[in-house]
């Protein structure tokens, strides 16, 4: 635990606040900017007690040291705000039943990538659309048939995600029908909290990945939903993750952003489809 009379830094130097700027973009592709420098103080101030340093500039070299990397991931889940909630920008999840499986309709199996997953809602309303397609099917034929890959670069929100328990507030946007058939409530100790279904939650794999850094995965996406996460990032790195991801559509497949997104102004291989749906050429 911290001890009690390390002093609190109001203010990081602008040292260190370049330090800080450079440090998330060389390592999460962060644009931090100016006018952040009383949040990004008051976080990592935060996290700088709980390693028991007295300075930021110690908290820095605590950082730079630690050979496991989590104080790292600590320092950008700090920086880091993870906002979602379920069906969030629902014109997406139209587009994913009423075109995308259409159009997909014959395929033996559909992989989908959220990937900016945060705490779980995304990949879950995917399963429930998913699954409200296939509802003429026996439920447990979705296993195999649908695989969502989920990731996230906060393994704090990972967690979340995997646990699959949400605060009832959470979930009151949810149809009372989909709530039965999707979510077990919680009952005793756990009232008032809802848990995502076995049979539903084993169709998504969490995974921790940071979207700047190569990735190696091991198959293509028909569908991939990134969405407001490129606000986070300058137009270079913008470009390399759109790249990126463009390389892990097949061909035909859609990438889906944020609807306060949009990737004017950055070169990339997609076609536009609708405002935040992309589409990645067919024999690309």
């Amino acid at each position: 635990m911290a001890s009690l009379d390390i002093p609190f830094v109001e203010t990081l130097s602008e040292r260190e606040f370049e330090h800080v700027c450079a440090l998330a973009r060389r390592q999460f592709g962060l644009d931090l900017r100016r006018g952040k420098e009383s949040l990004v103080s008051a976080r990592l101030g935060k996290k700088m007690r709980e390693a028991n340093c007295k300075s930021f500039q110690e908290y820095f070299r605590y950082v730079s040291r630690d050979p496991s990397g989590q104080a790292l991931v600590n320092l950008i889940d700090a920086l880091t705000t993870n906002h979602t909630s379920f069906l969030r920008e629902p014109r997406h999840f139209d587009f994913l039943r009423k075109v995308a499986l259409e159009r997909m309709s014959a395929r033996e199996r559909l992989d989908i990538w959220s990937a900016a997953c945060s705490t779980g809602e995304e990949p879950y309303s995917i399963c429930f659309h998913l699954l409200e397609e296939a509802r003429k099917q026996p439920f447990q034929s979705a296993e195999g048939a649908v695989r969502v890959l989920a990731s996230d670069i906060s393994t704090r929100v990972l967690s979340t995600a995997r646990q699959g328990i949400y605060a009832e507030e959470r979930v009151q946007g949810l149809d009372e029908e989909w709530k039965r058939r999707y979510l077990l409530r919680g009952h005793g100790p756990q009232a008032g909290s809802y848990r995502i279904k076995p049979a539903v939650a084993r169709l998504v794999e969490f995974r921790r990945l940071n979207l700047i850094e190569k990735l190696t995965l091991d198959r293509r996406f028909q569908v991939i939903f990134c969405r407001n996460v490129m606000i986070y990032f300058d137009k270079p790195t913008q470009e390399k993750v759109v790249s990126q991801l463009a390389g892990y559509l097949e061909p035909g497949g859609y990438l889906l952003v944020g609807h306060a997104e949009s990737l004017t102004g950055i070169s990339h291989s997609l076609e536009y489809v609708h405002p935040a749906i992309y589409r990645k050429p067919a024999g690309r």
